[in-house]
């Protein structure tokens, strides 16, 4: 991931096309260590491909599989048991709230409820 995201950065300060030598410097002045063999790869699989398009198909494919997932997401309660389901929502949570200055010190180390503010 460190080697896509400094190849792109490298893009957008004005490299069209960095190399594995771009890219290494640019980690290297951050301290960052450099796989070789991963980042040849990745070199070699950018080179000749719009990264634009690149970049759009991959959105496209992100949305489209969110969708599904989220789709089968909402599905899924609808095909179970519906007396399952009952149970559960009868089983509601009752929340007390509580004064934060019922009782004990303040904040300040004097009794709760303090008149002099």
């Amino acid at each position: 991931m460190r080697h896509l995201a400094t190849y792109l950065l490298l893009v957008i300060g004005g490299n069209a096309s960095p190399t594995a030598e771009d890219v290494t410097n640019a980690l290297s002045q951050c301290g960052v260590e450099v796989d070789e063999a991963q980042l040849n790869k990745m070199i070699s699989e950018l080179e000749g491909k719009n990264l634009e398009e690149l970049i759009a198909a991959g959105e496209e494919k992100l949305f489209k599989g969110g969708s599904m997932a989220a789709g089968a997401a909402a599905a899924a309660p609808a095909g179970g048991d519906a007396a399952a389901a009952a149970p559960a929502a009868a089983a509601k949570v009752e929340v007390e709230e509580v004064d934060a200055l019922e009782g004990g010190m303040d904040m300040f180390g004097g009794d709760a409820g303090g008149g002099d503010y």
